[in-house]
């Protein structure tokens, strides 16, 4: 019998629980997590997969329909917990693999010591065989799941040597698998330097997801990286310590006139245990559908909204050709 590529076709978006069409996504948040544990947050770890099922349940029954969990290698990242929580839901979740900004690995870490051509061969892995459980560099057998997209990170206002070691990861990852590359800016910066380096490295801006940049709300530096072809990913709705929620109503509504809303994503990034209602905090899950998008869809329309979160999303996690 002739063996069979497990490679998802190049228009599919990859899931845990296998490879779907990108108009089957859905309503999606397009940057979340499930699972978190990092040095970078301590007492912040959540890693409960009944108390993630119990918050994406609630969250379902208010209209969400996929979620892109981004958390990435050696950051608590539970390919059989997101496993769990898509069978018991029925919400699509897409994995990611790759690799954070250098706040979340302490020294000696294996990630800050592994060469590119390592970091690489471990992204390509998960992208086209599956997760490691544990995230560790070992020989533990591979979950079946397979990460979806790829995560990187830049921290404030600087790219380091080792994450750009990283980035140059992340494109060589790419170019295997065609898979996006989504990356954390830490408060909005280093956004045009991110574009520099990962084009340089041959991946278009197309395929490039800029995360955060809300948290920097700067509606003419926005316009312009739109205009470079990347989509820019707004994920602080409810977190009312960076700012109330109208100015994020008011970017977007900005970024729809200017004529770039054919690049934007919506997510919570709930990267705390103090986030989750199903922990005791808040916003929550539901905040997403629950909340921001009704106060949305009144500043720039349903249709816009359903583009927002369904149409873009589905675009930006298909799978390119590599």
């Amino acid at each position: 019998m002739p063996l069979v590529s497990r490679q998802p076709p190049s228009d599919a978006v990859v899931t845990v629980l296998g490879p779907i069409a990108p108009e089957q996504l859905g309503v999606t948040d397009a940057h979340d997590h499930l699972f978190l544990r990092t040095p970078a947050l301590p007492g912040q770890e959540f890693d409960d997969p009944d108390r993630a099922i119990e918050e994406v349940d609630t969250a379902k029954r208010g209209g969400l329909q996929a979620i892109v969990e981004v958390t990435p290698i050696g950051c608590g990242r539970r390919p059989a917990g997101m496993r769990a929580v898509a069978e018991s839901t029925g919400v699509h979740v897409v994995a990611a693999t790759g690799y954070h900004r250098d706040a979340h690995y302490p020294q000696g870490h294996w990630v800050r010591e592994a060469s590119v051509e390592l970091l690489a061969k471990r992204i390509v892995t998960d992208l086209k065989e599956g997760m490691h459980p544990d995230d560790w560099l070992t020989e533990a057998p591979l979950d079946s799941a397979r990460a979806g997209v790829i995560k990187a990170g830049a921290s404030y206002q600087r790219i380091s040597a080792l994450e750009e070691r990283r980035l140059v990861a992340t494109a060589i990852g790419h170019r295997e698998t065609g898979a996006a590359i989504l990356v954390h800016t830490e408060i909005g910066t280093c956004a045009d330097a991110i574009i520099d380096l990962l084009t340089r490295e041959g991946v278009v801006p197309e395929r490039i997801i800029l995360a955060h940049l809300d948290r920097n709300p700067d509606l003419d530096l926005h316009v312009e990286v739109a205009a470079r072809g990347v989509s820019l990913e707004y994920d602080t709705p409810g977190r009312i310590k960076y700012r109330p929620d109208s100015q994020l109503l008011d970017l977007i509504a900005g970024m729809v006139d200017a004529g770039h809303g054919d690049r934007l994503l919506l997510g919570l990034d709930l990267g705390q245990r103090d986030y989750f209602r199903a922990y005791g905090g808040g916003p929550g899950l539901t905040y997403l559908m629950g909340t921001f998008v009704p106060r949305l869809r009144r500043r720039i329309g349903d249709q816009t909204v359903h583009a927002i979160l369904v149409a873009n999303a589905a675009r930006a996690f298909a799978l390119s050709r590599p």
